[in-house]
């Protein structure tokens, strides 16, 4: 059993870990939105104005999906992955920020920015990253 999820843990690689985690948290939120919607409607007044929180939901969960596909793709191919979920982080972060300023509408609506923010930009960031060369990745015990 361990020996198969080290194998695993080697296919993915670091970037498709990295896609996994996201598409799984990016699925399970859409889900949730979808099935019961959460969140403050103030902070996603302008979201709502153009699609309902279900179809939000929906978009959520095609990004996740979109992420778990692309984690087993080869480094460099994966890409569409960490995009999906940029776009779909991007808007519920903007929508956030601009209820806070200049709407102020939503106290808090700064924190949440911030946290949808700094969730989809992680994807920029790796998107960029280079997988390790075999050889530097930590031996098999």
């Amino acid at each position: 059993m361990r020996q198969a999820a080290r194998r695993l843990t080697r296919r993915l690689g670091r970037r498709g870990a990295l896609l996994t985690l996201k598409g799984i948290v990016a699925t399970g939120y859409g889900s949730g939105q979808v099935v019961q919607p959460t969140g403050d409607p103030k902070g996603l007044a302008l979201l709502l104005k153009w699609q309902p929180l279900d179809v939000w939901g929906w978009v959520w969960i095609t990004a996740g999906v979109t992420a778990l596909i692309c984690a087993w793709l080869p480094p460099r191919r994966d890409w569409p992955g960490f995009l999906a979920v940029w776009l779909i982080a991007t808007p519920w972060a903007m929508a956030y920020l601009v209820s806070w300023w200049p709407l102020g509408e939503s106290p808090r609506g700064w924190v949440v920015a911030l946290i949808f923010g700094a969730w989809g930009g992680v994807n920029l960031v790796a998107i960029g990253w280079e997988e390790p060369a075999r050889s530097e990745l930590p031996r098999e015990s």
